[in-house]
């Protein structure tokens, strides 16, 4: 089969290469979509703290079902997935007590192993979940982000008419406001510098201000969202959030980026701080939810496409800024 191959940090190849063989518990799986995001170019650029290159990566995908191993009902053949690309040790002290997301021998498909971008991927069943025959493509190809955010949600009060304000209108920041839109009937803001996503973002219903100077600086919120991990938003984050409020670290910052805040402020206005890392027993919600969500709320966030062999532009595309969310289609362009 043909597959995206990570040789080492810096140097990534479409290759052909063996296909995936299943074992007891294993689907295959021949990929129909899979997204890029900025874990892949992490891995690519070796800033991750795994060094087990070569590897193929993509863990945003889903596809058909192809090939069956052990006791695995080969009727499974020929439908629809999604799939969960955590694999949780369920031994170590963390996932003992509940917090699989944090497991000590973190494992996942696409980032310690081989991945989607490819055109078969080998899954432990237990992380594929079926899909309707009349699938939602971008709601299976953006499952995966779509479990991350609903994580992150999880994580803030979710009070009725709390009011939202979220940093960045990438993917994940659009799906954090379309998920908080549905909690109150106040408008999402959004601070987004480029003006094609403050577009998107208010034909969702969102209000969206290019910079923090353009928001009054007495307004507060019960909830403030960072989704670029940018030290300077994170900065003017923390003082936006209303007394007895919540701010959210949910975009990834550098390894030894270090914000400045007042101590006296969180303990003087009770503000809890909080991070979210990826999936936490949100997947199936959000396999469900994309495709209730479908085309109609989710199509405008995949705004390309890429053969398999065109991997390198789609990561130049992606490194540029230019759309939300990069689609790989292993078996070609529709």
């Amino acid at each position: 089969m043909r597959a995206v191959v990570i040789e080492q940090p810096g140097t990534v190849s479409v290759q052909d290469v063996p296909d995936p063989i299943p074992g007891p518990g294993d689907l295959v799986v021949a990929v129909r979509g899979a997204g890029i995001c900025g874990t892949d170019i992490h891995l690519l650029d070796g800033e991750l703290p795994y060094d087990r290159y070569p590897i193929v990566p993509g863990h945003e995908f889903y596809g058909e079902v192809v090939d069956v191993a052990g006791d695995i009902d080969r009727a499974r053949i020929g439908r629809l997935v999604t799939v969960d690309p955590n694999m949780p040790c369920g031994a170590c002290a963390e996932c003992r007590r509940g917090r699989a997301n944090l497991c000590e021998r973190y494992e996942a498909l696409g980032v310690t192993t081989d991945g989607a971008a490819a055109e078969l991927v080998r899954v432990p069943a237990g992380l594929a979940y079926d899909l309707p025959a009349d699938v939602s493509d971008v709601g299976a190809v953006l499952t995966e982000p779509l479990a991350c955010a609903i994580h992150g949600f999880d994580g803030l009060p979710r009070r009725p008419q709390d009011r939202y304000l979220v940093y960045g209108a990438g993917t994940m920041g659009l799906m954090m406001g379309l998920l908080a839109a549905d909690m109150t009937s106040e408008p999402v803001t959004v601070i987004e510098p480029n003006p094609s996503r403050r577009a998107l973002a208010e034909s969702f219903g969102m209000r969206a201000v290019s910079s923090p100077e353009e928001v009054d600086p007495d307004e507060r919120w019960e909830s403030v969202i960072d989704c670029t991990g940018v030290v300077e938003a994170i900065e003017d984050g923390l003082g936006r959030v209303r007394r007895g409020g919540v701010f959210q670290c949910f975009g990834v910052t550098e390894t030894d980026a270090m914000v400045k805040l007042r101590p006296f402020d969180i303990y003087r206005n009770e503000i809890t701080v909080i991070g979210s890392m990826a999936v936490h027993n949100s997947f199936d919600r959000a396999h469900r939810l994309a495709q209730v969500w479908g085309d109609e709320k989710l199509a405008p966030l995949v705004t390309h496409g890429y053969a398999l062999d065109d991997y390198a532009e789609a990561i130049r595309t992606f490194r540029d800024g230019a759309g939300l969310k990069i689609a790989i289609r292993p078996g070609g362009l529709a």
